[in-house]
């Protein structure tokens, strides 16, 4: 795991450590702070540009693979922003198993069960590619929410599309078969679907964690991945790319 480097200055400012931080603590490669709102006729009239620039109770970080943005355990202070890049959720059983719970890309915020109350993390946030992310704290965000409209309609999208996103994974869990469930999820990672263009190269992912998102083996991922690449619906050589054709599996009763 690469450990991040970089280390933040000043009042009330958190310290870098390695893999096995204190709570609390963030694993990144840098951070930069500003004035929250530039003046006060700032207006979030572009929620995503707001939370591209530093501020008040709000920063961004460099991420590398591997880095740990919050570790399950951890106290609960602050929301954080995916600006680029993408992030491996997962949680730990009592037992010490381990599960994958969702992979976080450029758009998404995690984190944010802090604003419900949650005072400590339930799972673990841990980078999957070099990555830009911002941290807001828990005050900064519920001024944000409070006196920015359009900024508050920018999260509640968010958070209806990932309740919808629940439901789909629940259903897909409880009624597809692993061999669906894996296409379903190669195509999610590749954007199919979602608005904009498909990345049909996927970054790179283990068939271990593909396993542990659907609920499978990795023997079995290994047969479906050689599976669909014998059909076509995948090419692998060094990096994963997804056809749309893998839809015949979803799509096939």
């Amino acid at each position: 795991m690469a450990a991040g480097t970089g280390r933040m200055s000043g009042p009330g400012s958190d310290g870098y450590a390695g893999r096995h931080h204190r709570p609390g603590a963030r694993i990144g490669r840098g951070e930069h702070r500003g004035p929250l709102l530039q003046s006060e006729s700032t207006t979030l009239s572009d929620p995503q540009t707001f939370l591209a620039k530093a501020g008040q109770g709000h920063s961004i970080s460099e991420y590398g693979a591997g880095d740990v943005v919050f570790s399950q355990g951890d106290q609960a202070a602050e929301v954080f922003f995916v600006e680029q890049g993408r992030v491996k959720i997962t949680v730990v059983s009592g037992r010490g198993k381990e599960a994958v719970v969702g992979i976080l890309t450029t758009g998404h915020f995690l984190g944010e069960a802090v604003l419900t109350g949650q005072q400590v993390r339930v799972s673990t946030a841990t980078v999957l590619e070099k990555s830009r992310i911002a941290r807001i704290s828990k005050s900064a965000m519920v001024r944000a929410l409070h006196d920015e409209p359009a900024f508050s309609e920018f999260f509640i999208a968010h958070l209806l599309s990932r309740n919808l996103r629940i439901e789909e994974d629940l259903v897909d869990q409880l009624f597809n078969s692993s061999e669906k469930r894996l296409a379903r999820v190669l195509l999610l990672l590749a954007n199919f679907g979602k608005e904009g263009k498909p990345e049909t190269v996927i970054p790179d992912i283990t068939q271990e964690t593909l396993a542990e998102m659907i609920g499978t083996t990795r023997s079995r991922v290994s047969f479906f991945m050689n599976r669909f690449r014998k059909l076509g619906f995948i090419e692998y050589n060094g990096k994963l790319q997804v056809h749309s054709s893998l839809l015949n599996i979803v799509l096939h009763d």
